[in-house]
This record gives C-alpha cells, sequence and structure tokens, in this order.
C-alpha cells in the first residue's frame, strides 16, 4: 500500500493546479476512508522535495514586482482572485508538506487527519476561486505571482513549531483578517457567486489555523514550553515583520489565538 508520506510526495511533485488538487482529493478521500474502516494507510517515509512543482505559469516575480491594481474595477477583482487561487494552491502543498516533512517527530493520528482534512478544504478553494476566474474571462496563470508563503516554509523546513506557528498562526491567520474585507468588495460589485466561494473559505480558514494553534499547543506541552512565549520567539526568529493589524479577534479567538499572543508582535 502506497503510504501517507508517498502520496503527499506525488502531490507535491505534481505541476499542474487542478492535476494536484484532483490529486490531493483523491488520497484525502483514501485516507479518511482508510481511518473509518479501521485500516489506516501507513505512514511510511518519503523526502519532500525541497520546493513543490509548479506550472509554467504563472511566473513568479519578487513581491514588490506584482503589479498593483484598482480593487474596484473588474481588472482589480480579477487579479485579486488570482492572487486567493495561489495563496490557496500553495496552501495545499504547505499541508502536504508538513505530513511528510517531519517524520522525526512522532506525533498521533490527529495530527495527519487534521492536515490532510486542511490540505482537501484548500484544494476545494483552489477550484472554487479557478471556477470563478475562467467565469470572469481569465484563469489561474495569466497574471503574476510571488513565492513568499513557500519562503516561510522553506525558513522552517527543520522545525516543526516553527512551521506551525508562522504558517497557519501568522500567514493563514491574515487570511481572517482581510477576507471580511474582499466579501464586501465582491458584494459591491454585484458578484454573489465569488462572495459564495469566499464565504465558504471564509468559514473553513479558521479550522486551519485552529489546527496550527493545536498542536503548537501540544508540542509546547511535551517540551513544557510556555505557548504564548514560544510562539514570540519563533515568530521574531522565522518572521521578523511581525504582524499587522487590523485583526479579526473574533475570528482568531475562535482558532484559538488570543490577543495577547498577536498585538506583542504588530509592527
Amino acid at each position: 500500500m502506497t503510504s501517507l508520506r508517498e502520496r503527499a510526495v506525488e502531490v507535491l511533485t505534481t505541476a499542474d493546479g487542478r492535476a494536484k488538487t484532483a490529486l490531493s482529493r483523491a488520497h484525502a478521500a483514501d485516507w479518511d476512508a482508510a481511518r473509518t474502516a479501521g485500516t489506516p494507510i501507513p505512514l511510511g517515509v518519503a523526502p519532500p522535495p525541497d520546493r513543490p512543482a509548479r506550472p509554467d505559469n504563472p511566473p513568479l516575480v519578487d513581491p514588490r514586482d506584482v503589479p498593483r491594481r484598482k480593487p474596484g474595477s473588474p481588472e482589480g477583482r480579477i487579479a485579486i482572485l488570482h492572487a486567493i487561487a495561489h495563496i490557496e494552491l500553495n496552501a495545499v502543498d504547505l499541508h502536504w508538506d508538513i505530513i511528510a516533512r517531519f517524520p522525526q517527530i512522532e506525533m498521533p493520528p490527529g495530527f495527519y487527519d487534521d492536515w490532510v482534512r486542511a490540505a482537501d478544504e484548500e484544494s476545494k478553494h483552489f477550484n472554487l476561486v479557478c471556477d470563478r476566474l475562467e467565469a470572469l474571462g481569465s484563469h489561474y496563470g495569466a497574471l503574476t505571482a510571488h513565492a513568499g508563503m513557500w519562503r516561510a516554509a522553506e525558513d522552517t523546513a527543520e522545525d516543526l513549531m516553527a512551521r506551525l506557528a508562522v504558517v497557519p498562526m501568522v500567514l493563514e491567520a491574515r487570511g481572517l483578517d482581510v477576507t471580511p474585507g474582499m466579501i464586501s468588495l465582491f458584494e459591491r460589485a454585484g458578484d454573489p457567486e465569488t462572495v459564495d466561494a469566499l464565504k465558504v473559505i471564509y468559514a473553513e480558514e479558521v479550522h486551519h489555523v485552529a489546527y496550527g494553534t493545536k498542536w503548537f499547543h501540544f508540542l509546547c506541552g511535551r517540551k513544557n514550553l510556555d505557548p504564548k512565549d514560544a510562539f514570540h520567539s519563533l515568530v521574531r526568529k522565522y518572521f521578523p515583520g511581525g504582524t499587522k493589524p487590523p485583526f479579526n479577534e473574533e475570528k482568531r479567538a475562535e482558532a484559538g489565538l488570543p490577543p495577547d499572543f498577536y498585538w506583542p508582535l504588530a509592527g
């Protein structure tokens, strides 16, 4: 039987976004079915690539070189959706990478349940946004994008606690802050289909931040560390730009992130 980590590497080494997410969803369904049947797929060992496979387009540029477009224009709204699709595709890879990356650290089965589920949901999100891009006459790859999220993965490739702190607890938590504004923008534009897609993403991203928070606290308990102090130390080391207000305090709290975790890091 192909192990879970081998399946993770299969996703990571698939370049096309639609093919990557189809494979991701199939592997997630297999994992869930096997767990339900009481015959779990073995974890195995399969070293992940340093960087996931990517399609030729979009071209990746420095974040400062991504063109700015007026969000109120049709072109600006397409650019926002393209950026979201790129984030969601990165998130698919990030969640499979955390499954494959740290075999030396023994974690309970629930850890893998959570990140497989998160990868499945991110795959769904990517396809929802791509469907909207195509309905609006564009497609994923039509614009430029940046590799900033994967830099965070590279920086934390040797430290599971740092990965949890930076990716779900900082980067994905930022999505909770900005998504309500994007929903409002598409409501004003009279685009209910995109609003519906963004509402699905918004609700499920809370879970992903919560998974990061839960397993970060788990590892802090294992090491007898104060979670707040450990979080501050790791974010200052691996994400020195810090966190930036305004914060969605209600949704962050729902995900297990109290204000005294992120306000002291606000630059």
